[in-house]
Parts: structure tokens; C-alpha cells; sequence
């Protein structure tokens, strides 16, 4: 594998790294952060490993990382760049709804756009996208964030089947909660209150891979989670109540 990695500085990226390299992977990492980048390259200590200062919300740096990916020879790209969101609705910046949006969904979108007549041309090719379990369960506090992650569970079955007939395999990988700094601390008492189940980075990474290694189209994490997708898929309603804490949590503002 020949892998484009975005969002590589974070939690579950640098664990992705070091498991995909592990793997015999040849990687080129992007990131916003040149400090962690070189942090991060310096740790995984390897010449398999390539770095891009980008970010992938601004079209002249989705450029830069689709020209660096054709010269590399990427035939995977996993779009791991996010930010989260959480809180009420109501009380949430308009430029804070904008920039979860245009991160988590507009730029992998339009990235995978950008690179796709490459990777149509290879004898085999996977875009991975890391979305989460939230983009298939509503859940209170995080309506901005599902919202993200609801279109790009989407977008990943959309483009599945629009390009089932050529090299390109669409995955999508639905983490829990995860034990990194992505959330604030008001996230982290939520999940305390209502007590949420949590995996380590290094889960999620081998979680990943086993979805490349698959042909498998999603994967979700975690238990009862898993299991609450699969009843929110069929009868929403059921889980209501179930989220009762955690609605009189977000609207306490605590």
C-alpha cells in the first residue's frame, strides 16, 4: 500500500501510521501542523515515511496534496481529518457549524474528487474514510458533528456503488469514543455522565486495517454501539428514551 493520510498528527492518525507501517505501508502524511508532522515522522524513524504541510480545507492545499499523491503512486487514501463539535444547537458559533462541516465533509469529498482519476487508474485502489458510529446514531450534544459524519457515511455508500465496476474499493470505518485530546473537556464529562464506553487509538487503527484487508464496505465499533446502530436503523424511535440522560445533560449546559 501506498497510502495518503490526512489528519496524521491526531490521536487515531498517528496510531494509523505506525500500524499501517508496521504493515510494510509506504505512507505520505499530511497534516496541518509542521511541528507534529516532524515530531511524528522522527518517531516512526522509517524512509517509508513522507510528510505534506497542508490543510485540507483550503482548495489551493487539496492541489498540493493531490499532485504530492500522483507523484508519490498513492493507490489509498483515508481521509482522517475532522474536528469535533459539542453542545446544544442553539448556543453554537454559525463559523463553528461552518468549519466542522467544510472539515469533516465538504473537504474529504472534494479531495477524493480531486484524486479519484488517479486512483481509477490503478490495478487497485481503496479510499478509507474515518468517520464515526455517529454517522449512523443521532445522538444528543452532537447534532453538527452526526451531521458531518452522517453525510460521509453517505457519501461512502453513494460512491461505493458508483464505482463498483472499477478498481476503486469505499470504506467506511465508525470509531466510538476514543481515547485521544479530540473532545473538550465539556465532551469528556458527557461521556463520564452517561457513561460511555472508549477505545484506545491503537483499536481503532487495527480496526482499520482490517477493513482494508476486508471486503467488507463499513465497520462499526464497540459494544452496545454496534448494536445501536443496527436498532437505529430499523426503528429509531426505540432509542429515544435510551438517550434521556444524556438530552437532560446537554440541555443543563453542565
Amino acid at each position: 500500500m501506498r497510502v495518503v493520510l490526512t489528519g496524521a498528527s491526531g490521536g487515531i492518525g498517528s496510531a494509523l501510521a505506525q500500524a499501517l507501517l508496521q504493515q510494510g505501508a509506504h505512507l505520505l502524511l499530511v497534516s496541518r501542523s509542521a511541528d507534529k508532522l516532524q515530531t511524528l515522522q522522527a518517531r516512526l524513524g522509517s524512509a517509508s515515511v513522507s510528510t505534506l504541510v497542508a490543510d485540507v480545507t483550503q482548495a489551493q492545499d487539496r492541489a498540493k496534496i493531490v499532485a504530492a499523491a500522483i507523484s508519490f503512486q498513492a493507490n489509498v487514501l483515508i481521509n482522517n481529518a475532522g474536528i469535533p463539535s459539542f453542545g446544544a444547537l442553539q448556543p453554537l458559533p454559525p463559523e463553528q457549524l461552518e468549519a466542522v462541516l467544510h472539515t469533516n465533509l465538504l473537504a474529504p469529498i472534494l479531495l477524493t474528487q480531486g484524486l479519484l482519476p488517479h486512483l481509477t487508474r490503478q490495478a487497485a485502489a481503496h479510499v478509507l474514510n474515518i468517520g464515526s458510529v455517529l454517522g449512523r446514531l443521532g445522538l444528543p450534544g452532537y447534532s453538527v458533528y452526526c451531521a458531518s459524519k452522517f453525510g460521509l457515511r453517505g457519501f461512502s455508500e453513494a460512491l461505493r456503488r458508483e464505482l463498483q465496476f472499477t478498481p476503486v474499493r469505499v470504506q467506511y470505518l465508525g470509531p466510538r469514543a476514543t481515547q485521544t485530546t479530540f473532545n473538550d473537556a465539556a465532551a469528556a464529562r458527557y461521556q463520564q455522565h452517561t457513561g460511555t464506553h472508549t477505545d484506545t487509538p491503537q483499536q481503532v487503527a487495527q480496526a482499520a486495517l482490517r477493513l482494508l484487508q476486508s471486503a467488507d464496505a463499513e465497520c462499526f465499533l464497540g459494544f452496545p454501539e454496534k448494536w445501536a446502530v443496527k436498532l437505529n436503523a430499523v426503528a429509531p424511535q426505540m432509542l429515544d428514551r435510551a438517550f434521556r440522560s444524556h438530552t437532560e445533560f446537554v440541555m443543563k449546559g453542565e
